[in-house]
């Protein structure tokens, strides 16, 4: 790759004059020909710039206006080292290979090689990285991308959508018209809070559960932030509500050492034992999830308060027990 000092100084000769031979080039900056080659060729395909060779005027030039790089081309503002760019790769290939139904990789692909461009070295290649860096996702569950691109628009655009929704509690199909307010990445799986025309209230959608999705020419009705924080967003997950209620755990000291570093909620409290133990507190309105949760910890967590919540993990405990007794 140029180096910054050889790209500004190419890039101030060309500048400074309508255009300029190639030998001028070469004494000015005092290469070789093949040098000279290589650094206009970097300055095109790395960093974009619209350099060319005009033969009537006999010399490289930059493009005054452009329809692709505006007005006036310059320099990147920043430059990066070979780690911020090694860092740099890592992040876009993590994007570009998260689980959500390929919504970045046609977007990640050209700059994943810009960057490859700029460090100009084979290890740092979008193909070492990945074969340097595994991703694993559990419980995703795959949706169509034409719904969620119908679901993102609408939300964006701030106009009401028409969905058929498949309810996997009651296992029913309903035709819904919806204000969408917010797209939700969670666990893997994208959701969308919106204003529920048919129930009259603000209701939470898994985008993999929708059957169609049509983008209607008519407002979205807008819920302030507050008001969908207080029904959404501050109970546990994803099953949250406006009834809130704390849920109180103790985790056993060996499972502790893994819990204390959890993020459970953005609300949570949690404090050391003197037995080395962990209490951990978290809000919630809606008890799937959360059960779902303490369950996986078996025998390694207590549920100290609410009543109903402790009583819930003991019928599944003893539900399990039995199912799998003998």
């Amino acid at each position: 790759m140029i180096r910054t000092d050889r790209l500004k100084q190419l890039l101030r000769l060309l500048s400074h004059r309508r255009a300029i031979p190639a030998n001028d080039l070469q004494y000015e900056m005092g290469v070789s020909r093949a040098t000279l080659t290589r650094y206009i060729r970097d300055m095109r395909d790395t960093l974009g710039a619209p350099v060319e060779f005009d033969r009537e005027l006999g010399g490289y030039r930059l493009i005054a206006h452009t329809h692709d790089f505006g007005p006036q081309f310059e320099l990147p503002g920043l430059w990066f080292t070979a780690e911020e760019v090694h860092a740099l790769l890592t992040m876009q290939y993590l994007l570009a290979n998260l689980d959500t139904g390929g919504l970045l990789g046609p977007h990640i692909k050209p700059l994943l090689g810009r960057l490859g461009h700029i460090l100009g070295s084979a290890d740092a290649s979008a193909a070492e990285v990945a074969r340097r860096i595994r991703i694993q996702t559990v419980g995703a569950r795959s949706f169509e991308l034409e719904h969620f691109q119908a679901v993102g628009s609408a939300t964006l655009r701030r106009l009401r959508l028409v969905i058929e929704y498949h309810a996997r509690g009651t296992d029913q199909t309903t035709r819904r018209e919806v204000s969408p307010q917010r797209l939700i990445h969670y666990r893997d799986n994208w959701y969308l809070d919106a204003w529920c025309h048919l129930r009259d209230e603000l209701r939470s959608f898994a985008i993999d559960a929708l059957h169609r999705a049509e983008i209607l020419d008519q407002p979205a009705r807008d819920i302030d932030d507050a008001r969908l924080d207080e029904v959404l967003g501050s109970g546990y997950g994803i099953f949250s509500g406006a009834d809130v209620q704390w849920a109180v755990l103790r985790f056993s000291p060996e499972r502790s050492r893994w819990v204390a570093q959890e993020k459970w909620h953005p609300d949570q409290q949690g404090k050391a034992l003197d037995d080395g133990g962990f209490e951990l507190r978290v809000p919630y309105s809606d008890e799937p999830e959360l059960l779902m949760d303490i369950l996986r910890h078996g025998r390694h967590v207590e549920v100290l308060e609410p009543t109903d919540l402790r009583e819930a993990v003991r019928r599944e405990h003893e539900a399990a027990a039995k199912l799998n007794a003998g």
